[in-house]
């Protein structure tokens, strides 16, 4: 028996005004608000309520890489390639202050949830700590051996995670400052990682098309999603802790019941890779941005309310365990055919059959080469950011010299 629409999630909105590709969007907590970064430099603030005037706000000298609003929403907060922090008013003025202490590109931005810090990751393979109030660098977390992709907070303010090029997720303890575990079973680049509302797990997204949750107490792997057929390169938990999203270089969203530990939906909706994605702050929304330029807001419509998970529920409990391949229902924009049954029992797959030995290792080599080519691709990137760098120095300096040059 088809689902009925009702259950099935939307197109509620859709933003145009960013000039380059979206890289990252987050909801206010009263989700009145939505904000947006872009490699265009700019920050942009969306109202939710129809006809309402956004605020663009520029101050950035490069690509804006994340966003996020502080708890209270009086404060926003953005990482840039310009290698710095800014904590933005988010008002008509868009007045902000700039923190500096990372020495290449800031990739994360997280508040923590008393609003007092602020936990930012980089390219110059650190993870900082700031104070809000007192706009104060505070330490360091230093373990990570290549770029730190993503940091968040746990939902108590005592753990922060990170995420990295070195293939690794790392566990740190606040206010020991020191590393409490590494989780080395990514086999690429470690992209986005987020928690549990319950704070008791979390989830980690990568370029080997991946995700994967572990339980942050016993360090054991809950669930292993091979969703995508390319990159995932973010998550967001609905607040209720049932669901997930994820958004893939393969153009699509994916909803994920972790609760039966199967795939719902896979939405189509940006042209080129989906590269950002969120819930609101209460579940009824979540926004999607993309190399396309574009921001859509998708109404969530799940038959669930928000205090579905009881409080201290065991992830254990609460996640069904699976590490299989899920098999894909698709769920397309209006206007597109759209299976009818999107929310469907699928049976499980088949064993596979026995791989043979030769096989086996030409897949292995393969993986290998792959391996080398990527460390190649992200050595490129590094050299060709400091020859952007150093090719802007330049100009400055040029800039300058024409200046004392010209009467």
């Amino acid at each position: 028996m088809a689902a009925s629409c009702a259950e099935d999630p939307s197109l509620e909105r859709h933003y145009k005004g960013h000039r380059d590709a979206v890289t990252c969007v987050d909801f206010s907590l009263n989700t009145k608000h939505l904000a947006s970064g872009s490699m265009d430099s700019c920050l942009m603030v969306w109202h939710m309520k129809p006809q309402s005037r956004a605020y663009r706000f520029t101050g950035h000298k490069d690509a804006v890489t994340s966003v996020n609003f502080s708890p209270s929403g009086h404060l926003l907060a953005s990482g840039s390639r310009d290698k710095t922090v800014r904590l933005w008013v988010p008002n008509v003025k868009g007045e902000s202050t700039v923190f500096r202490a990372h020495t290449a590109t800031v990739r994360s931005v997280h508040f923590c949830s008393d609003g007092q810090s602020l936990v930012t990751a980089s390219d110059d393979k650190t993870v900082k700590v700031w104070s809000t109030h007192r706009q104060k660098f505070l330490f360091s977390l230093s373990q990570h051996i290549n770029w730190v992709r993503c940091a968040k907070f746990s939902p108590d303010g005592r753990l922060i995670v990170s995420a990295s090029d070195d293939k690794t997720v790392k566990l740190w303890d606040k206010t020991s400052r020191e590393c409490v575990h590494s989780y080395c079973e990514h086999g690429g680049f470690v992209t986005y990682v987020d928690f549990h509302p319950s704070g008791t797990c979390i989830a980690a997204a990568g370029m080997d098309n991946t995700v994967k949750l572990w339980d942050v107490r016993t360090h054991r792997l809950l669930q292993h999603y091979q969703l995508h057929s390319a990159a995932v390169n973010a998550l967001s938990f609905h607040p209720s802790g049932n669901y997930l999203v994820t958004a893939s270089s393969d153009s699509t969203l994916k909803i994920v019941d972790l609760l039966e530990g199967r795939l719902l939906y896979t939405l189509h909706g940006h042209q080129g890779p989906a590269t950002t994605v969120a819930f609101s702050r209460t579940g009824q929304y979540f926004a999607s941005g993309g190399s396309d330029e574009q921001v859509m807001v998708w109404k969530s419509n799940f038959d669930v309310d928000d205090g579905d998970v009881p409080k201290g529920q065991r992830p254990r409990a609460a996640l069904a365990s699976s590490s299989r391949n899920l098999p894909d229902v698709d769920f397309h924009l209006p206007g597109r055919a759209r299976s009818q049954e999107p929310a469907q029992s699928v049976p499980p797959p088949r064993e596979p059959a026995s791989t043979p030995q030769a096989l086996t290792s030409a897949l292995e080599h393969i993986v290998g080469q792959l391996d080398v080519l990527t460390q190649t691709v992200c050595i490129l990137e590094q050299r060709l950011t400091l020859t952007e760098d150093k090719l802007k120095q330049c100009l400055e300096n040029q800039q300058l010299i024409m200046q004392r040059v010209t009467p």
